[in-house]
């Protein structure tokens, strides 16, 4: 019989038919028809794994299913998409998925600097309604050809993100505690270590790039804000806990900084009351940047092959001892 694995973020149909063309035999797809607790409640009772995305799955949903023996993250940011206290207590599996991420989310991260330097959003919604601003955003549209990009963490996505902009002839900063590159990588990167202060202070691009903890936790607050150029761009495809969003509007505002390009956010989905969706030097997105078709399929390849070793009694790839 096959092993029923519940997939905890509700979807369109067209995207579980994705998920379903690289399903071993041996597994079946259980899938949501409504974005409702209700409904995970009583769907993952009775099955032994559960596949996480964006999606958190809380401790009440985790509780209804008692044959729970693994979680897989369909990325890798599980600190707060997942149950930690309620894994460990139960002795329940976890394992990652870091393939398929870096390409998907390296290009969005240049995708947001190129948008926010040209106020790309701003331009074509004005066309639509018969405003023609050929001159009026100059003074505000910037290229990134020859800036200084600051990474803030150094993992793989800052160095897929770090490869790509060599072409823009940038050069970059970096500040990753748990990260010393060799010289030959920081010449692969195009890249120099720096303290934070230093890489905000002289950066006109901050790319973020770390996980969601204790310790990064409002790391880009208001007084790391104000030591950035008034010229600079912050751009986030982490996850929004590393920015005091609060801190961020007012810099925005009262031009500390002159925009941010944000896939990520304190509270999602975003509120459309909130301040930065009425702002023109802000590109928005919603938590997109790792959701391409090709993304997709290679990590539900990847997954798969891992949940089957599961199964199958095999050591699992990434997995995260709790």
């Amino acid at each position: 019989m096959a092993h029923k694995i519940f997939y905890n973020s509700h979807a369109p149909r067209n995207v579980y038919d994705i998920i379903r063309e690289d399903m071993p035999e041996s597994l079946e797809l259980v899938t949501l028809e409504t974005d409702s607790d209700d409904e995970r409640k009583a769907k993952i009772a009775d099955c032994e794994a559960v596949i996480v995305a964006a999606k958190p799955l809380t401790a009440e949903v985790l509780a209804a299913a008692p044959g729970i023996k693994l979680l897989h993250h369909q990325g890798v940011g599980y600190y707060d998409t997942m149950p930690v206290p309620q894994l460990k207590e139960r002795g329940i599996r976890l394992a990652l998925t870091p393939a398929g991420t870096s390409t998907g989310v390296a290009e969005h991260a240049i995708l947001l600097m190129l948008a926010v330097g040209k106020r790309l959003p701003f331009a074509d919604s004005e066309l639509r309604q018969g405003r023609w601003h050929i001159n009026a955003l100059r003074p505000h549209s910037i290229e990134i050809d020859g800036r200084t990009i600051g990474y803030v963490g150094m993992g793989r996505i800052a160095r897929a993100v770090a490869v790509r902009l060599k072409a823009f002839n940038t050069r970059g900063l970096y500040f990753d505690p748990g990260v010393n590159l060799e010289a030959g990588e920081e010449i692969e990167f195009g890249v120099r270590k720096a303290d934070l202060d230093s890489l905000l202070a002289e950066s006109d691009i901050v790319t973020l790039h770390v996980p969601s903890n204790a310790e990064t936790r409002h790391l880009i607050d208001a007084a790391a804000l104000a030591r950035m150029k008034r010229t600079a761009i912050l751009i986030n495809t982490a996850r929004g806990s590393i920015v005091d969003e609060s801190a961020l509007v007012v810099a925005l505002r009262d031009g500390s900084i002159a925009g941010a390009g944000l896939d990520v956010f304190a509270d999602e989905p975003v509120s459309p009351d909130n301040p930065l969706c009425a702002m023109a030097n802000v590109v928005l997105t919603p938590h997109i940047s790792a959701g391409t078709r090709d993304a997709l399929k290679t990590k539900m390849r990847v997954l798969f092959a891992n949940v089957v070793a599961f199964f199958d009694g095999r050591p699992m790839e990434n997995e995260v001892v709790l």
